[in-house]
């Protein structure tokens, strides 16, 4: 239980970074599609009898390479190159699935998740994957805030737009592999999205969004392990319906104290460019 909560928590931090501009670019497609693309690197390392983080990474790496060589030198918007890489690898997934006899049980807890079978080998792996999220965060902060704003305006600042969505895709992928240990691949969007969607409520600069998403997703993870242990339920479910719960009380409480609540919150399509880009 310890391990688990230490690993919850680190979740929850890598998945407030990386989940903020998730909301704020309107990318949750593309978080469920590196979700559900981990599937044929899991099932090769399975067979392998290698570490399933290690399977679930490469394949990551893999999608975000994909998708990068698919806007630098195709034509197809970006829907549509996440849509075909997505239906791609889960198609090749699914096809390695079919020869292995052994694999029910790894893809329910890939699906649903295991958090309570998290090793002291996955915290440090979940400890260098935040330290990766951080440091990719904070290296293209300028250049993620004029590329979610105009990319004509980041490429006149010589912040790179390409580079910088190209290592957006990535900071995603990283807190996806991250995740999925914990929650499963079908509900890891719910602790990318709902603490997030829960901070905003209440703040509206990007550090601060990150900083009160971390402290939700925290304690999502503790509560949601608190109602598993005693209600006897899943704890990866357990964990995303509370983060999901506590958006909707959080929206909620908001309207309440506030005539206006538009006026203090930040919705996705507005950016607090101007104090951002003057740091």
């Amino acid at each position: 239980m310890e391990r688990a909560l230490i690993g919850g928590c680190l979740v929850a931090v890598i998945c407030a970074v990386a989940g903020t501009w998730v909301v704020i670019r309107g990318m949750a497609f593309l978080g469920e599609a590196i979700g559900h693309g981990m599937l044929p690197g899991v099932a090769i390392a399975t067979v392998l009898g290698l570490p399933v983080m290690l399977g679930a990474g490469v394949s990551a790496v893999a999608m975000t390479g994909l998708l990068g060589m698919m806007q630098r030198r195709g034509k197809l918007s970006y829907d549509t190159s996440i849509g075909l890489v997505f239906v791609g690898m889960l198609s090749l997934g699914i096809i390695i699935v079919s020869h292995s006899r052994s694999f029910a049980t790894d893809a329910t807890n890939m699906l649903f998740g295991d958090i309570l079978a998290i090793s002291t080998a996955d915290l440090w792996l979940l400890i260098a994957a935040l330290l990766l999220s951080c440091a990719i965060a904070a290296k293209f902060h300028r250049a993620f805030v004029a590329s979610a704003f105009d990319t004509r305006i980041a490429q006149t600042l010589g912040l790179k737009p390409g580079l910088a969505q190209i290592m957006l895709v990535a900071l995603v992928a990283v807190a996806i592999t991250a995740s999925f240990r914990s929650v499963g691949t079908l509900l890891m969007v719910g602790m990318l999205l709902a603490p997030v969607v829960a901070a905003k409520a209440w703040v509206n600069r990007i550090p601060a969004i990150m900083a009160v998403a971390s402290g939700i997703g925290i304690l999502s993870v503790a509560g949601g392990l608190l109602i598993s242990w005693y209600a006897q339920t899943a704890a990866g479910p357990s964990i995303s319906c509370l983060a999901i719960g506590l958006a909707g009380i959080s929206a909620l409480m908001r309207r309440m104290l506030t005539r206006s609540p538009k006026s203090h919150a930040i919705t996705d399509n507005e950016l607090p460019l101007q104090r951002e880009s003057a740091k």
